[in-house]
């Protein structure tokens, strides 16, 4: 069966692709009947020979999540939650790009575009979204109030795929100003986590005059010195503080143990057919993220109730699954053309930092003031992992809210 990334019927038709168009989700519920016949499907491996997830993702997780998928999990009601967000598509660069568009009923609300990673979609920051635009109903005041833009990236989701080579990070940093000033926005913020740190820290090195600064859950503060170091395994340099340490010694366990999922797609994203073929397969690449995002995830399929919902895992697989993006999406690794993933990308934006404990490093203070000049914000927060809107998106938006407040009188004096 085929599957298209978007479904034509879902948008309005115009002559001006520039134009914004009105998009809305409808899956055939034969792609859902589908979907289940391939996951029943299955040809299961044997169980891993360890006892813990050395190997991989384990077989009982996988085969509990195949279980709830294929006979109680409910597209309809993520697909129910995004037709109720306003959702548009436009074209940039000659591709379709996808973006929610919710604008607060505060006035002078900060326009903040918010960039998902990889394995994401825009579902991973659908939580934020209320308590930015509306903040009062969520323990803040009008005045923190924003108006919220989340793109699909390219190759993701009901974006366009690339059908051609050039669509790299600092392209999409490039997209992202056009789409903003499409909108109507003459200044604007930014928030990162995964590849739209990446991305989003490239628009602060490129500063464009629009962006008035970045907010990042995935600061790529590390210096180059010290990321060469990491990456070929040597010992911790002895002139390292505590903090300095700990980010060092969990980054050289990310590169040696952690991204081999990333290699992967930067060297060879075309040759994973198997995660376009089978949903489980797709199911499995995703979840082997890292480490820490894995231990949550099995837990809740295990029958464990903090963090991540089962849901919430299967809805960004399945939206993943329904748009046949998991090659299309890889392909970004390619583009990137081997370029440091956590190193300083030289920002000269105004630049807020939010470190949750479980993420792939802790970034040190001492580092984040280095890489990011116009420092106006760190914090360490108690708990919360690499998926913080997804996650912790309570926690995410007050840190978003403090942020950005120092900002906002610019924003005001450009209206």
């Amino acid at each position: 069966m085929t599957r298209t990334t978007v479904p034509q019927q879902a948008v309005d038709q115009t002559s001006d692709k520039t134009a914004i168009r009105p998009f809305h989700v409808n899956v055939p519920e034969t792609e859902l009947t589908e979907l289940r016949r391939r996951i029943n499907a299955t040809k299961w491996p044997e169980r891993e020979t360890v006892t813990d997830a050395t190997q991989g993702v384990q077989l009982a997780t996988t085969q509990a999540l195949a279980r709830y998928w294929a006979t109680e999990y409910d597209w309809r009601k993520i697909e129910a939650k995004m037709n109720a967000l306003p959702q548009f598509i436009t074209e940039i660069d000659g591709l379709d790009i996808h973006f929610i568009h919710v604008r607060s009923k505060h006035e002078n609300a900060l326009p903040l575009i918010v960039t998902h990673g990889w394995p994401g979609s825009i579902i991973e920051q659908m939580k934020i979204i209320d308590p930015l635009t509306n903040p009062t109903a969520h323990g803040g005041s009008a005045s923190d109030a924003f108006d919220v833009v989340i793109p699909s990236m390219p190759g993701y989701g009901y974006s366009g795929k690339p059908t051609t080579t050039g669509w790299d990070p600092a392209h999409i940093a490039r997209a992202w100003v056009v789409l903003m000033k499409r909108l109507g926005y003459t200044k604007f913020v930014a928030q990162v986590g995964d590849w739209g740190a990446i991305i989003t820290e490239l628009m602060g090195a490129q500063a464009p005059p629009e962006l008035l600064g970045i907010h990042t859950n995935m600061p790529n503060v590390i210096p180059l010195d010290i990321d060469k170091l990491a990456f070929s395994g040597a010992p911790a340099p002895a002139s390292l503080s505590a903090d300095e340490k700990l980010a060092y010694d969990r980054l050289s366990f990310v590169y040696a143990k952690g991204i081999g999922y990333g290699f992967q797609m930067g060297l060879r994203p075309q040759t994973l057919y198997g995660i376009a073929d089978s949903p489980v397969g797709l199911a499995a690449y995703f979840l082997d993220h890292d480490a820490l995002s894995y231990e949550l995830i099995a837990r809740v399929f295990a029958g464990g109730t903090e963090g991540l919902t089962r849901d919430d895992v299967l809805d960004n697989i399945t939206l993943t699954w329904l748009t046949n993006t998991g090659v299309s999406g890889a392909r970004l690794y390619w583009e990137n053309k081997g370029a440091s993933f956590f190193a300083v990308k030289n920002v000269v934006v105004p630049t807020a930092v939010s470190v949750f404990p479980d993420e792939l490093y802790p970034a040190p203070q001492s580092w984040a003031g280095r890489a990011y000049p116009k420092l106006i914000h760190y914090n360490k927060l108690d708990k919360g992992g690499h998926f913080a809107a997804f996650e912790q998106p309570q926690l995410l938006s007050e840190e978003i809210r403090v942020g950005f407040r120092s900002l906002r009188s610019a924003q005001a004096k450009a209206a």
